[in-house]
């Protein structure tokens, strides 16, 4: 289904199925903007702790990035709940999200050279994993059926906000909060005490290496974040990619907490305004 509205200011292309992995149809939304393109595109993903969350988180960006002249790509993913892990699947569709783009690049009226990975909280760790974790060559032959699968999944460029970048640390928090229901656990189907490399193949730091470095990162989060520690995450995935040599930039937004990314641009005291222009900014110099 690609249901096509449009706007004065873009095009929407709702509810795209970019793939379809374990008998489950992976659907988007894709903003355009208005014109003959082609337009560098973002893939956003959403947050909501591995287990829950849609889509619609980016219904204002979608229109805001069109009218500065980039699309926006907002995908669904498989979430995970108690019993059923989702890792490293949920990191397969957002690859493959890539890759659609960029297959599908003539048709949608994308450059399919120019494109970034957008996420929030948990989706901030997937795009993070996608990003870094693609082009060091973990994550990439999940689904080789897949029609789009002969095409890259390298983006230029990666913008993380409030994002969980070290997991055995979230995953202590979520032990410490909710020992019953840790999401992490969760997420990647068994504790650090059985498995501690896995903890290790799903933390996006394991991939600020110097081989890796090809993609610009733009990492936001709040001053007053109250579910992922700034310091144990953003800073210190800040730190172990300004080591590898990465092009980094940093929006630290005064008062936010956390979940503040999907609130209207426009509204009296936004959060997301603060990071608007400066998103805008580095992609104009990166993407």
């Amino acid at each position: 289904m690609d249901a096509m509205t449009g706007s004065s200011e873009h095009d929407l292309h709702a509810a795209l199925t970019y793939a379809t992995h374990d008998g489950v149809a992976l659907q988007g939304d894709l903003y355009l903007p208005k014109g003959a393109g082609p337009f560098p595109a973002l893939v956003a993903v959403h947050g909501g702790g591995w287990q829950q969350g849609a889509r619609s988180a980016f219904q204002h960006w979608g229109p805001y990035l069109a009218t500065h002249g980039y699309a926006l790509f907002t995908v669904s993913y498989r979430l995970a709940k108690k019993g059923t892990k989702t890792f490293p699947q949920a990191v397969h569709d957002v690859v493959a999200a890539v890759r659609f783009l960029r297959a599908n690049a003539a048709e949608y009226r994308i450059d399919g050279a120019r494109l970034a990975l957008f996420g929030a909280s948990a989706g901030a760790h997937l795009a993070s994993l996608a990003a870094l974790g693609a082009n060091a060559g973990a994550f990439l032959d999940g689904y080789p059926d897949d029609p789009q699968a002969h095409a890259s999944a390298k983006v230029k460029v990666l913008i993380g906000v409030y994002g969980v970048y070290d997991v055995m640390e979230m995953w202590e928090r979520y032990r410490a909060d909710s020992p019953r229901d840790n999401n992490i656990e969760n997420f990647l189907g068994a504790s650090p005490m059985e498995d501690r490399k896995l903890y290790f193949d799903a933390t996006p730091i394991s991939y600020a290496t110097y081989a890796n470095n090809q993609t610009s990162v733009l990492l936001a989060c709040g001053t007053e974040d109250d579910l992922v520690d700034r310091k144990r995450n953003t800073d210190a995935f800040l730190r172990a990619l300004k080591q590898a040599g990465f092009f980094t930039r940093t929006c630290y937004v005064p008062g936010a907490g956390h979940y503040w990314l999907s609130d209207p641009l426009d509204e009296p005291g936004s959060y997301p305004a603060v990071l608007a222009p400066r998103l805008i900014r580095f992609l104009a110099e990166k993407l």
